[in-house]
């Protein structure tokens, strides 16, 4: 084995999503496929549930992979949706399952509201089309996103891609875009931190304003900053490692894997966005600290 795969054997992705939220597989196939990218841990982060937790740790267990339990929560500063990343959350804690449950139930209003703004527009699609393409009964702590309606979009011919579909109906700004009042990050962050988490933000490159992203990390104090994304391309990862450093945050990586829709990866295959696994000693230690 040469040092380029002995490196790689020590790396992890930490931000997946499965089909507890809006990703295509279970939990056991981002494992599995984690594996086969020579990752040594994996994060399960799905949208406002915990869900996909217990089933990705078993079998991370069985298939000799690190698998960090988390969560990604949904927010709100400056007008723009943020999401805040929270790592070693206890996926078990009570209060912590019935704030998820909260948002969960905010998602669902939004989702209304697209649905509900997509048919003024004339488009032919209901909810009910929307979990149908699932394949499969909707569990309770499960949760409907925008990938999903998406997805219906372009099956009902009135996309061509999931991009395509975002950039014409549903991303910020888009002819179908709602929002809902959310939890600020600072909430999401202390939410974390109770359930005995370490919190990160997401993606601080999506928001396309850095002074909001330097604002939420002087209020909310997260531990960390997803310094490598998907949607990063090299100005945005020198940018975000230099705000690491000078706020003294730790630096992740995730490449946002979604699964395969119509074809494509959305964001970025599993692996595609890693870091040395190093990072998991210091946010166990972020979990241990207080005033952060």
């Amino acid at each position: 084995m040469n040092i380029q795969d002995e490196i790689k054997q020590r790396e992890c992705d930490l931000h997946t999503h499965t089909r507890a939220s809006d990703g295509m597989n279970t939990p056991e196939e981002n494992v599995r496929l984690a594996r086969e990218r020579g990752l040594a841990a994996l994060a399960i982060t799905d949208h406002d549930t915990v869900a996909g937790i217990e089933e990705a740790l078993l079998a991370g267990e069985r298939d000799g992979l690190t698998v960090v339990p988390g969560v990604e929560i949904s927010t709100m500063a400056g007008g723009q949706d943020i999401h805040v990343l929270g790592y070693y959350v206890d996926h078990r804690d009570e209060t912590l399952l019935a704030r998820l449950s909260e948002l969960r139930q905010t998602r669902e209003r939004r989702n209304d509201q697209i649905i509900a703004n997509l048919q003024q527009l004339g488009i032919d699609i209901t909810m009910e089309e929307v979990i149908g393409g699932l394949g499969r009964p909707l569990k309770p702590d499960e949760s409907i996103g925008r990938p999903h309606i998406a997805d219906a979009l372009v099956r009902k011919g009135y996309a061509e891609t999931m991009r395509d579909a975002f950039d014409r109906y549903l991303a910020k700004g888009a002819a179908a875009y709602a929002s809902q009042p959310r939890i600020s990050p600072q909430e999401a962050c202390a939410w974390i931190r109770e359930a005995g988490g370490a919190p990160v933000l997401a993606h601080p490159g999506l928001y396309e304003d850095d002074e909001l992203v330097r604002s939420i990390i002087e209020q909310a104090k997260p531990a960390g900053i997803e310094v490598y994304h998907s949607d990063h391309g090299p100005e945005e990862e020198a940018r975000y490692l230099a705000l690491a450093k000078e706020f003294g945050l730790i630096v992740t990586a995730g490449s946002d894997y979604h699964g395969v829709r119509q074809g494509q990866v959305f964001h970025g295959d599993i692996g595609s966005r890693r870091i040395s696994i190093d990072v998991l000693d210091r946010l166990r230690q972020a979990c241990r600290t207080t005033g952060l």
